[in-house]
């Protein structure tokens, strides 16, 4: 199977788990996910996470709890499909501006900051912590040019599969958070 039909097979196997749950269980959820997370960025004085897009894990309690510990938070922002991803200062309350992809960004003139730790949303994970995202690379050229991040996925547990395919340029992630627990 290609990545391509791997992506589509596993968008539709989120959005289904993501549909088996009441709003109320999906909020409980994303609290445990957060819970777990902090574990694996304990250290952290700079977090880059996102906003959650249609059935991605959501990051709004890890983003509050973050937050109220005074961690710098940065967001990503992209100008293009193809454009590099930079993160860029935001906290909770902040204006947020639309970008491409149905992302919520920071304004382009944000500071842009270098994270510790990058959070990153995925389509499906395996037990090497491989993470397959949407395609265009975003986050595999951001682990590249930030080498020294820790890496971690936040999914739901549902989305961890046998194993993925994998490119020369894949990286792996340092963890994954999910509702069940913390995967290293």
């Amino acid at each position: 199977m290609t990545k391509s039909e791997f992506r589509i097979r596993a968008k539709k196997a989120r959005q289904a788990i993501v549909k088996q749950h009441s709003h109320a269980a999906l909020c409980a959820a994303a609290v445990l996910m957060a819970g777990h997370a902090l574990g694996g960025i304990a250290e952290a004085r700079t977090v880059a996470l996102y906003l959650p897009i249609g059935s991605e894990a959501d990051t709004l309690p890890l983003i509050d709890r973050l937050s109220a510990q005074g961690v710098a938070i940065a967001l990503p922002h992209v100008t293009s499909r193809k454009s590099d991803m930079r993160f860029l200062g935001w906290q909770p309350g902040e204006p947020l501006v639309a970008g491409p992809l149905g992302l919520r960004q920071p304004s382009a003139d944000a500071p842009e900051l270098a994270p510790d730790v990058i959070v990153t949303p995925l389509l499906a994970f395996d037990a090497a912590l491989h993470r397959l995202g949407y395609g265009a690379g975003h986050y595999d050229r951001a682990f590249a040019r930030m080498p020294g991040a820790r890496r971690i996925g936040l999914a739901w547990a549902g989305q961890r599969v046998e194993s993925l395919p994998a490119d020369p340029w894949d990286v792996p992630l340092h963890g994954i958070a999910t509702e069940a627990g913390w995967i290293a």
